[in-house]
């Protein structure tokens, strides 16, 4: 059995625990190399975890096996100071050791991590929600199921934002059907449990559109799936009036100008300036002063003035907006804009 040459360091990194879990499994199998785990493996997790003796146990060599696994979790317990072991140690490894830490508890001592990208690697499991279908797509097709491709497309509309509950439901489905054969969106919909939560801007971006069903489905998936308070909705609604309101005005006429009324940053995407002066030259002056309004006085009724159910102040007020998108004012008619 070929053994990985040197000591093997990771660190895996990520915010989601389901994700961290998977990944830190994946490591330390890569790490034992087929080594016996009860004689190869020391897991350090809990409260009572000493570094030093961590430490310790990395800088001795293994005992009835070819190599020694270390497993740290929840590593972010620990400050800088604290993880002043760990740092000495990396400072030279030992070359029959394998030291799996994992992220946890808090965020990561930024020299322990500098260190251990220094030494061996970082495994990030953060999944980028523009990159979270590619993600998906990987994950199926690395599972012994056989989605055909609306299949697939369901399952990745489902998920939205919350593509890390896909380990699970693949799971569910292997269980219910086993490995092989094609499955149908039919076959997999019983399986799916509530849709997941959706991004910021396919929400507006349904406002602006105009299509009230697809912006109250959105919005359902971010109070229920995405488990966001009303007032945070309301807060996603604001910026995405407050842009438009930036960008329309006689002297803004550029993406480059919008993104300068908007705030952005230089060298950063001016993307989301150019969709907002598209969407304010479809909204117009009139509904975007309007628009602000419907705004305000939903923060007032979302705060208790009109005691209606949180829920129904935010429907009513995506609908108005839905309506003034879909207005079509005659600015945006004559292609001034």
């Amino acid at each position: 059995m070929t053994r990985p040459a040197g000591p093997e360091i990771v660190l895996v990194d990520g915010n989601d625990p389901v994700l961290v879990a998977e990944a830190m499994s994946r490591a330390v199998e890569e790490a034992l190399a087929g080594e016996d785990r009860s004689l190869a493996l020391e897991d350090y997790s809990g409260e009572e975890v000493d570094l030093a003796a961590v430490a310790d146990a990395c800088a001795t060599p293994p005992f009835l096996a070819g190599r020694r696994v270390v497993l740290v979790r929840d590593v972010g317990r620990w400050n800088t100071e604290e993880v002043g072991p760990l740092l000495a140690y990396l400072e030279d490894p030992l070359e029959t050791t394998a030291l799996v830490l994992v992220a946890g508890g808090g965020p990561t001592a930024a020299k322990l991590a500098a260190a251990v990208k220094a030494r061996g690697r970082v495994v990030s499991t953060n999944v980028d929600s523009r990159q979270a279908g590619d993600w998906v797509n990987d994950r199926i097709r690395r599972s012994g199921l056989g989605l055909d491709a609306a299949a697939a497309a369901a399952l990745r509309e489902h998920l939205g934002e919350d593509a890390s509950r896909l380990i699970a439901i693949l799971e569910v489905l292997e269980a219910a059907y086993g490995t092989g054969g094609r499955l149908t969106a039919d076959d997999i919909q019983p399986y799916l449990g509530e849709a997941g939560s959706v991004t910021p801007w396919a929400f507006t971006d349904s406002i602006d559109a105009g299509d009230a069903e697809g912006a109250l489905t959105h919005l359902h998936r971010l109070l229920e799936g995405g488990r966001r308070h009303p007032l945070v909705v309301l807060a996603i609604l604001h910026r995405h009036i407050t842009s438009l309101m930036r960008v329309d005005s006689p002297a803004v006429r550029t993406e480059a100008q919008a993104a300068e009324a908007m705030g952005i940053a230089k060298g950063r995407s001016t993307f989301p300036a150019k969709k907002a002066l598209r969407a304010a030259g479809q909204w117009g002056s009139a509904h975007i002063a309007e628009a602000v309004a419907l705004v305000a006085d939903a923060e007032v009724d979302l705060k208790g003035h009109s005691g209606w159910p949180e829920e129904a102040v935010l429907e009513v007020l995506v609908a108005r907006l839905c309506r003034l998108a879909r207005g079509r004012p005659a600015r945006a008619a004559a292609g001034t804009r």
